[in-house]
């Protein structure tokens, strides 16, 4: 696990600035405190950081290079099943010299090229420059856990693990309004675009590469649609979901270096403490973030967890200036405003978890895959949307915060933005009567994926919704869940992302994801015979926070939001029409309705000043 940067002047003749490239590399320390390496030659240039977890000797040291020297690669990730290539790679005539994937993946690429990805199970973003051909390939995994950014300035290409790479490098922040548009409406950006003009994502499951005249070619390696349309029916759901979900675990137990949960009290964490427990893995730390606010807090379910199956249990809890300092943390790791409002707590619950592990399993995807966000339900039925919005024009709910949400929500007529809005806070009418901002964003990618979901999925809202979901939000929290971790030089792993479990779960019938009272069923009634009822049973929390109250009440934040009612953000054409302190009266008066409006503008304001202004 590590932080990898490269530079390619297109123009061969110009030779890459050391200094530069090493500026680069060391900007994303954090990543990897463990080594560090630069390979250069000419008008190529990779940098790595290194976090050992696998061979943690100096064999594992990186930029790595072939045994006949044609290809120089720079690695972040893990391949799960790296030892099941050792048979076929020495029948082939490589001598296998170290016990890292990093030797693997390259002799697995001098085979068979970028067909060995599709074989790969693991998390990883690569590069790799071939001196024969004057090339320059990279690749990202499937899902996107592993982040990977780019961009082509100045006759230049520029990679790197994180954005605040490229602007070291001299790719100048400026903010592209599409960017900005589709974080105000949909919370993040999706898609291979981010918030910035000139900075570009890899797409999970795709390949890059970049020629050295300047021919750029692009190819989706891995197409979940088509796997899911090829998958063989299972004959027996349940016992083939946790078979498939104890291995899955098995494979990301491998590890030179001690391995930790992150532990929330939910079904799906304790599932993943549920099936180690069940192959009697031994000495295992479990790491909980806990509320004094009783309808946040499942710490009670974490512990008692931990206390059943005999393992280790730390909790914290966040708040006031300690909030408030990783709040300003977590805005520079995630290198945009932060959106799921959770990114301080899972920095500080990393850090905490440091001196104890350097891998963690998290509990990430079984939402997206399964069904489990009280929001896919508004799908079930949605010509009931209809007489909700109706009801709601008479204000009968507006005081009770998830049926206000649900009648603004009922007031989107298409089925296609029903989808596409579904993971939203605040919805295009909200925007526009609050903000008085009209205009919708593009949303390109999004329309796209939904044209995907849709044929693959046909007149089944919530089945598109989860594959919506899967090239989407669940993209934005494995960003997330990397920025976080990696911010305390941690790796987090997500066992519900096995390929075998994202691809068989999208084949099998809605009764194995939406029957019981609360979805998920599959996953459930695997568990139900490992888990307490306490656990299987309980309404889902998540990782949520009280912001309106944190913003309001704490002390370290009452400056702060004096100072985001004067903030030049509203000075920005996009953003002049919205009246922000009456908002912010609003929300000091008690109505936590404005909650959904306020954040993403005080996030916002909050990430101008202490990110954008270090650029």
């Amino acid at each position: 696990m590590c932080g990898i940067n490269g530079i390619l002047h297109l123009q061969s003749q110009k030779k890459v600035d050391e200094r530069l490239l090493i500026k680069m590399r060391d900007s994303l320390e954090h990543r990897g405190p463990d080594d560090k390496g630069i390979f250069i030659e000419k008008n190529i240039g990779f940098g790595h950081r290194r976090l050992s977890i696998l061979d943690v000797s100096s064999a594992g040291h990186q930029p790595f290079l072939s045994n006949d020297g044609r290809y120089v690669m720079t690695y972040n990730g893990e391949i799960y099943n790296f030892k099941e290539f050792y048979a076929e790679l020495k029948n082939n005539g490589f001598d296998i010299e170290t016990t890292s994937d990093t030797e693997v993946l390259m002799k697995l690429f001098e085979l068979h090229g970028l067909k060995m990805l599709y074989r790969l199970n693991g998390m990883f973003a690569f590069a790799i420059w071939d001196k024969l051909e004057k090339k320059l390939l990279v690749a990202r995994d499937r899902m996107g856990v592993k982040p990977l950014y780019y961009s082509i300035y100045n006759e230049t290409f520029y990679f790197a693990s994180e954005q605040k790479a490229l602007f070291t490098a001299g790719v100048p922040l400026k903010m592209a309004q599409e960017g900005l548009e589709e974080y105000i409406f949909n919370r993040f950006v999706a898609g291979e675009n981010t918030l910035y003009q000139n900075v570009k994502k890899v797409l999970p499951g795709h390949s890059i590469t970049i020629h050295e005249g300047g021919k750029v070619t692009t190819e989706k390696w891995w197409d979940l649609k088509k796997e899911i349309q090829n998958q063989p029916k299972i004959k027996n759901p349940v016992e083939w979901f946790r078979e498939t979900f104890d291995d899955s675990i098995k494979m990301r137990m491998v590890s030179d270096v001690p391995v930790g949960v992150l532990l929330s009290g939910g079904l799906d964490s304790s599932s993943v403490l549920a099936s180690l427990h069940h192959q009697n893995y031994k000495d295992i730390q479990t790491f909980n973030i806990g509320f004094k606010e009783k309808e946040h807090n499942e710490s009670h379910l974490a512990k008692m967890m931990a206390e059943k199956f005999d393992y280790g249990f730390h909790t914290m809890q966040l708040e006031d200036t300690a909030l408030y300092d990783q709040l300003l943390s977590a805005t520079y790791f995630q290198d945009e405003p932060i959106m799921h409002l959770s990114e301080p707590h899972l920095l500080a619950l990393s850090k905490t978890a440091k001196p104890s592990v350097k891998v963690l399993l998290s509990g990430e995807g079984a939402d997206e895959l399964m069904g489990g966000y009280v929001r896919y339900k508004a799908l079930k039925y949605p010509s009931l949307l209809n007489s909700i919005a109706t009801i709601g024009a008479l204000d009968l709910f507006t005081k009770q915060p998830r049926y206000d949400k649900l009648t603004r929500y009922a007031k989107i007529s298409k089925k296609s933005e029903l989808v596409i809005f579904n993971g939203s806070n605040i919805y295009p009418k909200d925007i526009e009567e609050v903000y008085g901002i009209n205009a919708l964003p593009k949303n390109e990618y999004r329309k796209q994926i939904y044209k995907e979901a849709k044929s693959l999925y046909p007149d089944n809202l919530r089945r598109q919704a989860l594959y919506f979901d899967q090239h989407t939000y669940l993209c934005s929290l494995l960003d997330r869940n990397d920025r976080c971790t990696m911010g305390a030089s941690i790796e987090c792993r997500e066992p519900f992302l096995d390929p075998r479990l994202i691809i068989g779960l999208g084949s099998l019938d809605d009764k194995w994801l939406f029957a019981g009272k609360k979805w998920k069923f599959i996953l459930k009634k695997a568990m139900q015979e490992r888990l307490p009822n306490e656990i299987l049973q309980f309404k889902k929390v998540g990782l949520s926070a009280p912001w309106g109250d944190y913003i309001t009440k704490s002390t370290a934040f009452k400056e702060e939001l004096e100072s985001f009612s004067k903030s030049e953000l509203f000075q920005m054409p996009y953003f002049e029409h919205i009246n922000i302190q009456k908002l912010v009266l609003n929300l000091q008066k008690g109505d936590n309705r404005m909650t959904p409006y306020i954040m993403p503008l005080f996030m916002m304001h909050i990430w101008m000043k202490s990110y954008a202004a270090k650029f």
